[in-house]
């Protein structure tokens, strides 16, 4: 659990709009507010919503949106959701982009019925939710409604940061702030959840440390947080509960 830069961990909060391009312009400006080694999380599909009516169209809008991104990020990694389609079908498709190349992938692997995902949505591998490594951080993510699956949480035991880009409904919005402060406290990890903030959304946004303590952007787009690797070495050893 090494990592050569000091960095700090970005939790966005902003709301769609029906443009995709002017989301995309709202996302690089917030992007240029972060130091330029963040680790910054955006919320689910930020670039389009869901936009069911016109998934064809936000499909061929990422391919734009991630070169655009990638050639902007420098040495900052990003984490966000995007629609994208292949030969069999629309997936949601969380991506971490860094160094000028899209260095992770994970499509939703479960959707949320109750908002009818699974009719537009094809569903990803519960199994390929995994820890993978950037620039020496262990790093996991849950898409949304994924965080109230219990076997999903000890799929990512060990990773040092969590993200979790959503679109979390607001009447459940005590639900989003439980699960990431327990999330945090159970895998003794960072938490960096970034919700939307168009009208119907929690507003619960934010930063949980591995110890339990939050920051929440509520009144504001952006929230960060140093990100420092000895507190998640700190809390293993201090509550041993098996996690290395």
């Amino acid at each position: 659990m090494t990592t050569s830069k000091l960095r700090s961990l970005v939790s966005l909060r902003f709301a769609s709009t029906p443009s995709y391009q002017d989301n995309l312009e709202h996302l690089i400006t917030l992007i240029d507010h972060c130091d330029d080694t963040a680790v910054i999380v955006a919320p689910e599909v930020c670039l389009s919503g869901y936009d069911y009516e016109n998934f064809e169209a936000a499909a061929a809008f990422t391919p734009h949106a991630i070169t655009r991104l990638l050639k902007h990020l420098g040495h900052r990694i990003l984490v966000l959701t995007v629609i994208e389609k292949n030969s069999k079908g629309i997936y949601n498709v969380a991506k971490v982009l860094h160094g000028g190349a899209e260095v992770y992938q994970q499509p939703k692997a479960r959707l949320f019925t109750f908002g009818d995902e699974h009719h537009y949505f094809q569903a990803g591998k519960a199994q390929d939710i995994v820890v993978f490594e950037v620039e020496g951080i262990r790093m996991g993510i849950l898409i949304c409604f994924e965080i109230r699956f219990k076997t999903l949480w000890q799929q990512l035991e060990g990773a040092d940061i969590i993200a979790i880009p959503a679109r979390w409904g607001k009447a459940r919005a005590q639900n989003f702030r439980s699960l990431t402060n327990a999330l945090a406290i159970m895998n003794q990890c960072y938490v960096v959840a970034s919700d939307a903030a168009n009208e119907e959304f929690s507003d619960e946004s934010g930063i949980i440390t591995p110890f339990g303590k939050e920051i929440r952007n509520t009144a504001k787009e952006i929230a960060t947080l140093p990100y420092e690797p000895h507190e998640v070495i700190k809390m293993r050893r201090y509550m041993q509960v098996g996690i290395s």
